[in-house]
């Protein structure tokens, strides 16, 4: 099985080097407004987001490709999508784009990737493709988040709140995942499936949960 947690912190890396520096840019520029915008220092997003104020540091100059934790923790603060993060600095009416132009946010200690396809608001496509025998868990989600998952291939065993749920090519599953869930692929086949994350649009303020707890 694989180490999730080396799963988890893997660099954002695009299938095409020379648009990484691009990525980049956009998160540092993105995140720098979203932050200024809301009036925030860098230690209330550090307390609010849970990430490092050297992390934000490095994020805001464009010096660090985050791991797909990382951003993820960062959008939940501001409330918005990591594809909002993503996006370039000139909005497009209309975007076609091609598979590979995907940046893949995510790669499995086997094998397997995760590629953010598009996202718009509150609304996230992703393609995932576990290897045989690899797992994926992923960090938290903002409260109120769902994923629709739909199979293409292979089988999938998804875990939520200690129950599985093994989903065959051509099913779709839907659940809460604002709750620990997990992604395996039991089989000595690979498996693909599409993601649809929705996420409610608000903040996110992971020190009230840790005040929880």
């Amino acid at each position: 099985m694989e180490d999730s947690v080396v799963a988890d912190t893997s660099p954002v890396t695009a299938s095409i080097a020379s648009s990484a520096e691009e990525l980049n840019a956009a998160v540092a520029l993105h995140v720098r407004a979203l932050r200024t915008g809301r009036g925030w220092s860098l230690d209330e997003l550090s307390g609010r987001s849970g990430v490092s104020k050297g992390m934000l540091v490095q994020i805001e100059g464009a010096r660090t490709n985050p791991s797909i934790g990382t951003l993820s923790r960062v959008a939940d603060a501001f409330g918005v999508t990591v594809a909002r993060l993503l996006e370039p600095a000139v909005d497009r009416t209309v975007h076609v784009s091609e598979y590979e132009e995907a940046p893949v946010l995510w790669r499995g200690g086997r094998g397997g990737t995760a590629r953010l396809l598009r996202g718009l608001q509150d609304t996230e496509l992703w393609d995932w493709r576990l290897a045989p025998h690899e797992t994926h868990s992923p960090d938290d989600h903002r409260p109120g988040t769902r994923e629709v998952i739909s199979v293409l291939a292979g089988t999938l065993v998804v875990t939520v709140g200690g129950e599985e749920h093994t989903v065959y090519a051509g099913q779709t599953i839907d659940l809460i995942a604002d709750r620990t869930h997990t992604y395996a692929n039991p089989t000595d086949v690979p498996a693909r499936f599409m993601m649809l994350v929705t996420m409610p649009p608000r903040e996110h303020d992971r020190r009230l949960i840790r005040q929880r707890t």
